[in-house]
């Protein structure tokens, strides 16, 4: 890649060098070491160009690549195709393209040997609808949301060899940013898988104008973006706040802004589950400040479990009812005690039922290990929406002093109670510790 830019006339610094080569390392097998590279840095340091230029080679070296580039404004996303027609039309490359589309929301680049670039605004859907994509690129990546970025990755699933960039700068709190924030979480706490993350940043708390910070945060500082550059930026950027995240790539503070249940796990521990008379090892309710009530179930079969939520609702005595059913005498029914829930405690233990009383300590135990079940691919659930849902709202709540935790049920908002309940018949089936068959539910 280095020879087709060179020849084009496109030079770099040795930083963007560095990063063209982890972006575009393969594995034995041909395939990228890394599908997915994650660029934290600030503004005006050439990271739009780094990969312009890769994405313009590749297409040059490989005929017939499609590459969409998205950013989250149409201002952004027209920036950015301007960038390109400009390279576009330098004399080395002007003869390898065919044309340059110019149409509003129809910006594209196509060139002579099939490959081709287009260019869109998330805001207004672009990029739904595609298929076969090579390389897709979200730019403003602080602001993706989950729901985009489900539809976004559809488009790469046939895809023989794919690349994925997500670039931006740090979030602010008001962006949806939990994707940007949960690939460099993982990043850092050394779990990514095919992941390449690449952050350059200012040390928090210094003089917001010291240039060894600034050259610290920008590579490219002073020698191609002078300090009066930055200088006009700080007037537009006046707030010290939005100075440090656009200027000098410090994210702000973060404690945890996402699930405790690893996500990427969870979406692969989908699983039918246990035929349909099979008997669960335990059952577990719990209700939400509205008094909405899941029932959920866990299942075990040698070292592994399965969780579903097998009843919601809203009629207390029509869920006792249903547990008393199924449950019987012997069947291990949990509650956290601290739970709106407990309201039914004493009604079905008068009713002859099994019911554990949950403590904060069952409830740090019960936490811990769907969580460790999850990541080890030891737990299977059955894509439930309102698991799913659960799961994406949770947030972490200490419990003690010696790092258990639980979830943080102080938002009434947040419905986690689905999520809650299948947590704690995990518990419950560890307290049996048995697998039973041949019931019917």
């Amino acid at each position: 890649m280095g020879q087709t830019c060179n020849r084009l006339g496109w030079g770099f610094d040795r930083w963007q060098s560095d990063a063209g080569r982890l972006i575009l390392a393969k594995r034995s097998d041909g395939t990228y070491a890394a599908d997915t590279t994650c660029l934290s840095i600030p503004r005006q340091v050439g990271k739009t160009y780094l990969v312009a230029c890769i994405i313009f080679a590749l297409c040059l070296l490989k005929p017939g690549l499609t590459v969409i580039w998205t950013a989250h404004r149409k201002t952004t996303a027209r920036e950015t195709f301007d960038q390109f027609d400009g390279m576009a039309k330098r004399p080395k490359v002007a003869a390898l393209i065919r044309q340059v589309l110019h149409g509003k929301g129809d910006e594209a680049i196509h060139f002579n040997n099939g490959s081709r670039i287009l260019f869109g605004a998330r805001e207004s859907g672009f990029g739904r609808g595609f298929a076969g994509v090579d390389i897709l690129v979200c730019d403003e990546g602080q602001i993706l949301p989950e729901s985009t970025l489900e539809d976004l990755g559809a488009t790469q699933n046939t895809a023989p060899n794919p690349l994925f960039f997500v670039m931006g700068t740090p979030p602010r709190p008001r962006d949806a940013g939990e994707f940007f924030t949960l690939l460099r979480q993982e990043a850092l706490d050394g779990e990514s898988d095919a992941t390449l993350y690449i952050e350059t940043s200012a040390d928090r708390g210094t003089d917001p104008m010291d240039p060894a910070q600034l050259r610290k945060a920008n590579p490219s500082y002073p020698h191609r973006t002078t300090h009066r550059a930055l200088l006009r930026l700080r007037k537009k950027l006046k707030n010290t706040d939005a100075w440090n995240r656009e200027a000098r790539g410090i994210w702000d503070q973060i404690t945890k802004q996402f699930s405790p249940i690893n996500g990427a796990a969870w979406a692969e521990n989908v699983d039918v589950g246990p035929v349909a008379d099979a008997k669960p090892a335990a059952l577990a309710v719990d209700m939400s400040h509205a008094r909405e009530i899941s029932i959920g179930a866990c299942w075990l079969e040698a070292e592994s479990a399965h969780v579903e939520e097998v009843w919601a609702g809203v009629d207390e005595p029509a869920a006792v009812e249903w547990i008393v059913d199924r449950a019987g005498r012997r069947m291990l029914v949990v509650i956290d005690s601290m739970s709106p829930a407990a309201s039914m405690i004493p009604t079905l233990k008068a009713r002859g039922v099994n019911v554990h009383a949950g403590t904060s300590g069952d409830m740090a135990k019960a936490c811990g290990l769907l969580a460790s079940d999850n990541e080890a691919g030891r737990l299977t659930h059955a894509d439930q929406e309102s698991v799913n849902d659960a799961r994406e709202g949770a947030r972490k709540r200490a419990i003690g002093t010696a790092g258990g935790w639980g979830y943080d049920r102080r938002d009434p908002t947040v419905k986690i109670h689905p999520l809650v309940a299948l947590t704690l018949a995990r518990l419950g089936a560890s307290m049996t510790a048995k697998t039973t068959t041949a019931y019917a539910f």
